[in-house]
């Protein structure tokens, strides 16, 4: 009974490390294996995009995530006062490794 009770309880906790924040980055379908997705985010109705700004964040075995990946960071890392549009850049690996790029388009 009690090997059952150690067992059960390593298999939750495995469950659990599976299912942290890196197994489970933002995007508009994922790959429980790989995920490597870019999509829009949001588009305004300023025109022209000579300038790109990009801003990161990363995970670590869904345990440790560091990073800003804000709109504001992408904008401020780019030059950009008006943005056109913003899209996002998703990637996982076996919900060990995650990133998640933001870019902003705009002048």
């Amino acid at each position: 009974m009690r090997k059952t009770v150690i067992y059960l309880v390593l298999c939750l906790f495995s469950t659990a490390l599976l299912a942290g924040c890196a197994a489970m980055a933002v995007s508009p379908t994922s790959g429980f294996l790989y995920t490597d997705v870019k999509a829009p985010l949001t588009a305004t109705s300023n025109s022209g995009s000579s300038k790109v700004g990009t801003a990161v964040c990363t995970s670590i075995l869904g345990l440790v995530s560091t990073g800003d990946a804000s709109i504001q960071t992408a904008m401020k890392n780019g030059g950009i006062t008006k943005i056109q549009h913003v899209d996002y850049h998703s990637t996982s690996i076996l919900g060990i490794y995650a990133t998640f790029t933001v870019t902003v388009y705009g002048e």
